[in-house]
């Protein structure tokens, strides 16, 4: 019989005449075998490896392994999922040439905005050259905070921004604020400004004017979790507003690809700081308190 001894307070299965021994694993066999006497210490042993062998008749295939990816016990499931190879034969399609089996994968919600958050986590440690163990901890981070919905709402970047810097801190590696920015791909109104106010056929004055309120409604924190696209559409309809070139909702929105109640909803959030979001230089066609208030 095998015994136990404890190294590091994990169980380690070792030969009771020669505890000290390193024991082979046959992988055939699934055994492991005491290299000194021979002594089958362990049989039908797992092999949790990959299994590099090609079971398709598809030879033209690059992947050989039957396994799926790793395990993720940040997600509900696991991230456990099943493929199902490409059928060959007669009986793999319907009458009308269709797959019968086909690939469907069932994630939630919740685990694939997770996935997405993830993934530029990722995206965002590589580009400042962390370590994987910063990684793990601000994926943990983002997972405890998601899950409470404390900052439901906030963009998923920003609030993975504020994980990463967060586990930096405890990990014992800081960054700072500057350092981070550079890893992050920050989408800002600014991005869409001049391509909207084109296809509305806007003058340059009104586009500067909306640039202006845009830029103003951030840096005041008027339009909290809005996405910037949203922000843009409502600043692009004040100031075609307060001017002579007049735009409707409808008109914005469809070029914005936003729905009529998004503008109105950004744009009742920044109405009421209205006379300070203009610039000093613009020239009114309709005054400040004649705007729309909807």
């Amino acid at each position: 019989m095998a015994s136990t001894s404890r190294l590091d307070a994990l169980p380690r299965v070792t030969c009771p005449n020669h505890p000290d021994a390193i024991l082979v694993e046959d992988y055939r066999a699934g055994d492991m075998i005491c290299p000194e006497c021979g002594l089958v210490v362990g049989d039908r042993v797992i092999d949790v490896g990959s299994e590099w062998r090609t079971f398709s008749n598809d030879k033209a295939t690059k992947d050989p392994s039957r396994v799926g990816d790793s395990q993720n016990p940040l997600l509900s499931d696991g991230d456990l999922s099943t493929m199902i190879g490409k059928g060959t034969g007669a009986a793999s399609f319907d009458e009308f040439g269709n797959s019968k089996y086909q690939n469907r994968r069932t994630m939630s919600s919740s685990d694939r905005a997770m996935m997405n958050a993830f993934k530029e986590i990722t995206t965002m440690a590589d580009r400042i050259n962390l370590p994987r163990n910063i990684v793990d901890r601000t994926n943990n981070l983002f997972k405890q905070v998601y899950e409470q919905k404390s900052l439901k709402g906030r963009a998923n970047d920003a609030i993975a921004s504020a994980c990463l810097y967060i586990a930096c801190r405890q990990e014992g590696v800081p960054r700072t604020f500057k350092a981070l920015e550079t890893s992050v791909d920050l989408i800002t109104t600014g991005d869409f400004m001049s391509r909207f106010c084109s296809n509305l056929c806007l003058p340059k004055q009104v586009q500067m004017a909306a640039t202006h309120i845009a830029r103003k409604a951030v840096e005041l924190d008027l339009v909290p979790g809005r996405s910037p696209i949203s922000v843009a559409a409502a600043a692009i309809y004040m100031a075609s507003q307060a001017s002579a070139e007049k735009r409707t909702q409808k008109e914005i929105g469809d070029i914005a690809g936003v729905a009529d109640v998004t503008i109105r909803q950004s744009y009742r959030l920044i109405y009421p700081r209205a006379p300070d979001l203009f610039p000093t230089d613009f020239k009114f066609d309709t005054p400040v308190d004649k705007l729309p208030q909807l």
